[in-house]
């Protein structure tokens, strides 16, 4: 019987997989499903902390006293699989807060690596990003040379080469998943810096306009979250995804003046508001062949299907406040509507 350890647990991927997990605990095979997260970008709500199969650690893992109790998770628990989705992914943030940027998503990433590797797990599952890619052409495939523009990116890509520098040299095993922006239930939609389906939902719940940076021209491919979650699982036992870069999700690729169509006709509002266009890649969106072979990928959910289950679960949610950052590192050409905080 499996034990696996997930990072990140609390939030949108993380939540969702941990209850995946334990749905069909008997089924894969799993004995128990560790979390943890330090509660920064999830909530603990959407954890079953009674499930007896089921065990959650606080703590931040670039925290070095913490680290220490991730560390006993390994000395007391034999785990065979690292689910690592913990992660600030606010990609138009990042140039304003690079060192949060680099120690939230690099260090952490080296740290559990490490682990990895001194307690022979099986095998490490990463979830990347699209940012990646950066100025290559869409579709991305997975052969293509990253080449980020901005600190998320560039920090998602080296930890990339540090999981085959760690094949390489001590043969633990890895699969880099990158995923689509992924939505539904237990996204964190008050945080205003990221996940853009959930700050217009945000929005909808308050009767405030949209927003959209630019000219709403930009594309991207959405997926909902139930669809990628038997994906995830393949990425950790299948042979076939042993030591591959594999892009998940996202059939069709969608402008986000569509997409901000299909949010208004669901929740029922009425405005957007077109403000300063942010540094961003134009379109994003990957071919997704690679996730169907090898992890046997299935879009059950249509995008407009997803945000209406989405939708059902945010009108549900009790009011939380929204967190701004109370001090960027950099403020130089930072957007206008980031002066301001609201």
């Amino acid at each position: 019987m499996k034990k696996i350890l997930i990072t990140g647990v609390a939030g949108l991927v993380g939540a969702n997989f941990a209850e995946y997990l334990l749905s069909k605990r008997q089924e894969l095979g799993i004995d128990k499903v560790i979390g943890v997260d330090d509660l920064s970008g999830g909530y603990v709500e959407n954890l079953d902390l009674k499930n007896v199969n089921f065990e959650f650690i606080k703590a931040d893992l670039s925290d070095q006293e913490e680290q220490g109790l991730v560390d006993l998770i390994f000395k007391q628990n034999k785990i065979d699989y690292i689910f690592h989705f913990a992660a600030y992914a606010a990609e138009g943030l990042s140039p304003f807060i690079r060192q949060y940027n680099y120690t939230s998503n690099v260090i952490t990433t080296t740290f559990l690596i490490t682990l990895g590797i001194r307690y022979n797990v099986r095998r490490f599952v990463f979830t990347s990003s699209m940012a990646t890619y950066g100025r290559n052409t869409t579709p991305f495939t997975e052969d293509m040379t990253p080449n980020p523009i901005d600190p998320y990116g560039i920090a998602k890509y080296a930890c990339e080469m540090d999981l085959q520098v760690a094949y390489e040299q001590h043969g633990m095993e890895y699969c880099i998943i990158l995923p689509h922006n992924i939505f539904g239930k237990y996204q964190n939609i008050w945080d205003p810096y990221r996940n853009v389906l959930g700050i217009w939902m945000y929005k909808a719940t308050r009767g405030e306009p949209f927003t959209i940076y630019g000219d709403g021209e930009q594309t991207r491919a959405f997926s909902y979250i139930d669809d990628i979650l038997p994906c995830l699982w393949m990425a950790a036992i299948s042979e076939n995804a042993k030591n591959e870069r594999i892009n998940l999700g996202g059939k069709n690729n969608i402008s986000l003046n569509k997409a901000a169509e299909l949010v208004k006709k669901i929740t029922g509002t009425d405005k957007v508001i077109y403000m300063e266009p942010r540094h961003e890649v134009k379109h994003a969106w990957s071919s997704y062949e690679k996730s169907e072979r090898l992890l046997g990928y299935v879009e059950n959910t249509s995008f407009e299907k997803g945000l209406e289950l989405m939708w059902g679960w945010v009108k549900e949610q009790k009011e939380r406040p929204r967190v701004f950052w109370p001090r960027y590192e950099l403020e130089k050409n930072i957007y206008s509507y980031w002066k301001v905080k609201e």
